[in-house]
């Protein structure tokens, strides 16, 4: 089935995915004309290529991402330092748990990429289950590791016959998507799923 998604902000930057690929790039008046029956996904703010998380091993290896029962003993946001090592430090079981949690916050702050060298199994596999692409990173990445990172690193422009791999942005424009950070994503897109959609 073929999808368009287009965003209220950059109606000239829709895309028309088939399958795992983008069929085709455009303004959503010429994709919608070419294609009519094609179900059409609409979302407020700017469609990008969606961002890269430098930050990969720390955020996976060596934070802890709280269950939701855990909250009323750890919170709700990550744990990190000496706490996060003695959590992990409990099995296999708690780190691919902490991983996939992770994987679902990073994914719902528009991230399609991750950089690092993963080590562990338990994270390599909640970032491939959910068709993160891995990138090389340099020796020391910019920022302070983050679900938003700062900077922000958008991925190159979206190519028709590439991989359906974009994420949007409740914001009128780039520069506000700096501003205001990643936690404006409204949905993320990774091989052609929507794998996080704001409620």
């Amino acid at each position: 089935m073929l999808t368009i998604h287009v965003a209220e902000a950059s109606p000239g930057a829709a895309v028309l995915v088939e399958g795992t690929h983008l069929a085709a790039l455009g303004p959503y008046e010429e994709l919608a004309a070419a294609h009519p029956a094609a179900r059409v996904r609409r979302w407020p703010g700017i469609l990008t290529p969606g961002l890269l998380n430098p930050h990969g091993p720390e955020l996976l290896e060596r934070t802890y991402h709280p269950d939701p029962r855990e909250a009323d003993r750890l919170g709700t946001e990550p744990v990190t330092g000496e706490r996060a090592r003695a959590l992990l430090a409990a099995g296999p079981s708690a780190r691919g748990a902490s991983a996939r949690r992770g994987v679902q916050r990073l994914l719902a702050h528009g991230t399609v990429a991750l950089a690092g060298e993963l080590r562990g199994r338990e994270a390599l596999d909640a970032v491939r289950r959910a068709g993160l692409a891995l990138a090389p990173r340099p020796v020391a990445p910019p920022g302070t590791p983050a679900l938003s990172p700062k900077p922000l690193v958008l991925l190159p422009a979206l190519a028709a016959g590439g991989p359906a791999r974009f994420a949007v942005f409740d914001v009128p424009d780039r520069e506000a998507l700096v501003r205001e950070g990643a936690a404006t994503c409204v949905v993320t897109v990774l091989g052609g799923r929507m794998v996080h959609r704001r409620a």
